[in-house]
């Protein structure tokens, strides 16, 4: 059932007072909660929940959840955790009196994630947008100049060791044999755990025809368990769809070589892909490509997206383009400046300038190419002080949603700088005021004067 709308009740609670009256409305979270446009999330959402049942939870607090999650770089539970303690947060997500219990399960805020999908999520960052035009974060002429690079979404897994991939699928077919009560020639239990801590101690010593002798040993188990469970399924068309995806898995690390293409480097997340970056600290990363689109004068992030398959970046652009212009409601992006691996993109119907680019370069557009490179600090922020360096979410879904809303998270931490600029440079300009005159301020009609 769709959720209870929040209203202000005209009637006061004798024991309680309201957070309206205790916060400071000065602050940056208070003054973003007037920002956002709440309804526009009532009517987005509110098709995505039945008519009957139970009332589901406020969507104003999920939204809020999830920015507060995003901004500062929070788990689900550590959010729901904090919320109680902070009475901004609290009236940042719609509550009218201070709260001492949890709002919600942390597994809920899994559960919306799936609801609102990718479309979603993308709304939630095309809310960010118009709170910043609102906010002065950003300026509405800055929508037409735009930056777009692309960067790499780790994922949560181990490094992708050979030795503890045969192991692994071994350990999982052993398991889930047992549960359905298919006995097995051998496990390898013993051996396997062996073989796996000796493959790891010759490596670290350097020793590699060992470590590659108990590799093969890991290998060979794996593919004796494999061919066992064939052997004793073949009869059994219900045992077939349960053993599939996981002999479907085995079946590609007995086959895939060193040099093939599409490997599979995580039983977990099967989806990850190994994206080489070419650099000295960091030659692969094991995660899924993401291109992101931010204003070439603000670092405001109008568009984010994760795209499976690593593509050439140069193939991105046209649909980093269609985003943009979908969450800045149709403004036209008449400059987008990218750098060299986008040689050959196609796009017809905006200027396009690849970094290093000489020819018919005014002075502006030159000094904003110049600025390109700024995107590149965007993303450091958004992986170190976001959730852009590693995600949690499971499968490719989880890949889109974590990157829209990452984009979501830094423009909600560029917002709150601004806003605390502002009051910043009010108190100062009071202060100042009182230092030109000081007689002139007044407290229920006394004269006070400025000490020392």
């Amino acid at each position: 059932m769709q959720p209870k709308e929040q209203k202000s009740s005209p009637q006061l609670d004798m024991f309680r007072k309201r957070l309206a009256n205790i916060l400071n409305h000065q602050h940056e979270l208070y003054r973003l909660a007037d920002l956002i446009d709440w309804q526009a999330f009532e009517n987005g959402f509110g098709t995505l929940y039945s008519e009957n049942g139970r009332p589901g939870i406020s969507i104003r607090l999920m939204v809020g959840l999830t920015y507060l999650g995003h901004a500062f770089s929070l788990s689900d539970e550590e959010v729901v955790r904090r919320w109680v303690e902070n009475p901004y947060w609290q009236f940042f997500c719609g509550e009218e009196y201070f709260r001492h219990d949890l709002p919600i399960d942390p597994s809920s805020l899994s559960r919306w994630r799936k609801r609102i999908g990718e479309d979603g999520s993308e709304l939630i960052l095309k809310i960010t947008l118009l709170a910043g035009l609102q906010s002065g974060a950003v300026r509405e002429s800055s929508l037409e100049r735009i930056t777009v690079d692309t960067t790499v979404q780790p994922k949560a897994v181990a490094f992708p060791a050979d030795s503890r991939l045969y192991n692994r699928s071994r350990v999982r077919l052993v398991k889930l044999a047992a549960e359905n009560g298919i006995a097995l020639r051998q496990s390898y239990r013993r051996l396997g755990t062996q073989a796996l801590l000796k493959a790891g101690r010759y490596l670290h010593a350097r020793q590699g025809k060992r470590a590659r002798r108990e590799i093969r040993k890991l290998k060979t188990f794996l593919g004796r368990v494999y061919r066992d469970i064939l052997r004793k399924i073949a009869d059994r068309q219900d045992l077939k769809e349960v053993f599939s995806p996981e002999l479907a898995m085995a079946g590609r690390l007995l086959s895939q070589g060193k040099k093939d293409k599409n490997k599979l480097y995580s039983l977990h997340a099967p989806e990850v892909e190994c994206i080489a970056k070419g650099k000295a600290h960091k030659k692969y990363e094991f995660g899924v490509k993401v291109s992101v689109a931010a204003t070439n004068r603000d670092n405001f992030v109008v568009g984010m997206f994760a795209e499976h398959g690593n593509p050439y970046d140069g193939h991105t652009l046209s649909r980093a383009l269609e985003q943009v212009k979908r969450i800045a409601a149709g403004a036209g992006v008449e400059r987008c400046f990218v750098d060299r691996g986008y040689r050959g993109h196609g796009v017809a119907g905006t200027e396009v300038y690849i970094s290093g680019r000489r020819r018919g370069i005014t002075p502006q557009i030159r000094k904003e190419l110049k600025r390109r490179s700024a995107i590149e600090p965007v993303i450091g922020h958004m992986k170190a002080d976001g959730k852009l360096g590693r995600n949690h979410l499971l499968g490719e879904l989880g890949d889109k949603i974590n990157a829209l809303l990452c984009g979501a998270g830094h423009n909600i931490r560029l917002i709150l700088k601004k806003l605390r600029e502002f009051l910043f440079f009010v108190l100062l300009f009071g202060w100042l005021e009182r230092l030109r005159r000081p007689w002139a301020w007044h407290a229920e009609g006394d004269i006070l004067p400025v000490r020392g």
